[in-house]
């Protein structure tokens, strides 16, 4: 009839849809798996990049005319070449890291605004203390403090960037640059209280891990525990034994 509007309806099945992984990383469960998978990637990378800097112990090989650690930051960069360009591999691997610290961080602030959002009212008693310990309590904390000093260690070690770097500093010499900036008393203790909240982030993402993706079993949950401990151990001791050997003089030039 005149004067009637007529309101058009998408035929069924016409609206596009939403696909799986998007709606599955929406919910706080795909947050929790997303954040577990891509922190299995940063724990591989850790532990190769403590293996990899235990080669400053070897000093220098008088064969190769060079330090053993300056020779397998030469063999990083030229990983399957000549089958592939130089540098390819190396770079394909810190974009898979850099991707999987991105996402990893952007999950883990998700999931703390959607817990937010679902509880409104703080408790009013000590319940978040009795069903969580203190590395779980501070890994918010401990995660923001690893993203700085990570973004530092690079600025001062990796890319030479000055204030942070010391004047010595030059690109390619791995060992040099090394007892250069350990040689610094200041870095070496931010060094050292980086790696605490390192392993104390470390120590529950080994722990929770499991229970994120699922294999979370009475019987198993004390294995979980002795893993997280041994992991973050071993981690956090290589690492502060660097700076430790640089100012104790067992590495030196």
């Amino acid at each position: 009839t005149r004067g009637t509007s007529v309101t058009a309806t998408a035929p069924p099945g016409s609206a596009r849809k939403t696909p799986w992984a998007v709606d599955f990383y929406r919910s706080a469960v795909g947050k929790k798996y997303t954040m577990a998978i891509t922190g299995i990637v940063w724990m591989g990378y850790l532990a190769a990049h403590t293996i990899g800097n235990l080669k400053v112990y070897i000093g220098f090989l008088p064969a190769e005319g060079d330090y053993e650690v300056d020779i397998y930051g030469e063999a990083l960069r030229s990983l399957l070449f000549p089958i592939l360009p130089e540098h390819v591999v190396l770079w394909l691997l810190r974009v898979i890291i850099i991707l999987a610290l991105v996402i990893h961080v952007h999950a883990a602030y998700s999931l703390t605004v959607m817990n937010r959002k679902a509880r409104t009212v703080s408790y009013q008693g000590p319940r978040e203390y009795l069903v969580a310990d203190y590395a779980s309590r501070t890994m918010r904390w401990s995660g923001v403090l690893v993203l700085l000093f990570v973004l530092w260690h690079l600025a001062d070690f990796t890319w030479g960037v000055a204030p942070f770097a010391p004047e010595a500093w030059e690109h390619g010499q791995v060992y040099a640059n090394f007892v250069a900036s350990f040689s610094r008393v200041p870095v070496s203790i931010l060094y050292i209280a980086a790696n605490v909240a390192l392993g104390s982030h470390l120590y529950h993402g080994a722990w929770s891990l499991f229970q994120s993706l699922g294999a979370n079993n009475p019987r198993f949950n004390p294995w979980r525990r002795y893993f997280a401990i041994a992991f973050a151990g071993v981690i956090v001791v290589g690492n502060i034994s660097f700076p430790i050997a640089v100012l104790g003089g067992l590495i030196s030039l």
